[in-house]
């Protein structure tokens, strides 16, 4: 098939309609998982966690935290999985793949030396389920070398390696601790399961409608290289696929677009070499670089205004003194005056949305 040829403006267009950020708006946190797939949950909190600013960032001032929360632990609309909320009508397919999940060498070993202490933590899930790591005695026979983030203790790490493969499921948290539970009292019981190619073609067309333009078995998209239909994008020698759908809408009457402050680990941002291709957008997380070679901030917010990316905002909660105090607004290009005052706008909804004032915008 010969690939659709798209001006950057349509496959921006395309993008931002598909990860919902243009001026039409989603109505819940159910509706912006359902259509973007995953919500990646992280503890960095300058602002506020990527898994509250993310759905916020779409749905706007009608979000609220407590959301979240009751689609995930009462409805189970929603569930987590390896860092992220996901919608659960893609549950049938993931259990697929869960449960064909390999896993690297080195983590294969350390489960099968630790056998009797995988049965261990699921006899006792089984018997008092559900609890939370530190309620499960740590009866391994062989530890993991530290990665630097975890301690000696091994329950986590098999926790970890029981979910990925779909043993064992979180049920909710307490605060940033989780709850487990054996996946089979978590997950819904499966009426019609999916073969493993079924399971990977339903996962690949959702990522590709999540994305509607992406690199094809690119790290960040999951999108195969039969999904959808091929794209090349003026300027671009990088080959996609697009979204049959999302490539029709194009027809239809454009809603325009808005300001939107997005959190870093957001998944528009995921893939970078599409930002630089298609946006022209080169982002670089400062998080980890030593604080003499950051040049935006520890944790800046890229700007999206429209379709393109105009600046950086760098900003972080005070909440001693109640308030979101804005340390910089670095301009990508210069601004006209009514993108200062829709930048400042979504700041300000942003500090109404946090329930603390603004500081540093004069």
């Amino acid at each position: 098939m010969t690939p659709h040829v798209l001006t950057r403006e349509q496959a921006r267009r395309i993008i931002v309609r598909a990860e919902l950020l243009d001026a039409q708006r989603p109505g819940d946190v159910v509706e912006v998982a359902e259509q973007i797939m995953q919500i990646k949950i992280d503890p960095t909190a300058v602002v506020a966690p990527s898994e509250q600013t993310i759905p916020w960032s779409r749905i706007g001032w009608s979000y609220e935290p407590g959301q979240l929360k009751k689609a995930v632990e009462d409805d189970r609309v929603l569930f987590e999985y390896y860092g992220a909320f996901r919608p659960a009508s893609l549950l049938p397919a993931m259990r697929q793949k869960m449960e064909h999940a390999a896993l690297r060498s080195g983590t294969q070993t350390w489960l099968d030396a630790n056998e009797r202490f995988r049965r261990d933590v699921l006899a006792r899930l089984g018997a008092e389920g559900p609890l939370f790591s530190a309620d499960i005695p740590d009866t391994s026979q062989v530890s993991r070398a530290s990665d630097g983030w975890s301690g000696s203790n091994q329950v986590p790490a098999m926790l970890e390696v029981l979910a990925y493969r779909g043993e064992v499921a979180i049920v909710g948290r307490r605060g940033r601790q989780r709850c487990w539970d054996l996946a089979e009292r978590v997950y819904p019981a499966e009426t019609s399961p999916l073969t493993l190619d079924e399971a990977t073609a339903e996962i690949e067309q959702r990522s590709l409608q999540a994305a509607g333009l992406a690199q094809p078995h690119y790290h960040w998209s999951g999108v195969g290289k039969q999904t959808g239909e091929p794209a090349a994008v003026e300027g671009s020698s990088m080959k996609f696929r697009v979204d049959p759908a999302a490539l029709a809408a194009l027809d239809e009457p454009d809603p325009g677009g808005r300001v939107a402050l997005l959190n870093p680990y957001d998944r528009m941002l995921f893939d970078r070499t599409r930002l630089v291709e298609v946006f022209e957008f080169t982002f670089v997380l400062e998080q980890f670089k030593p604080k003499s070679q950051r040049v935006f901030g520890y944790f800046a917010h890229p700007i999206l205004c429209g379709d393109r990316f105009i600046g950086m905002l760098d900003a972080e909660v005070d909440r001693p003194r109640e308030t979101l105090r804005v340390n910089a607004i670095h301009e990508l290009t210069p601004w006209e005056p009514d993108e200062h005052e829709l930048v400042r706008a979504e700041i300000g909804e942003l500090a109404d949305w946090l329930g603390v004032e603004v500081s540093g915008l004069d």
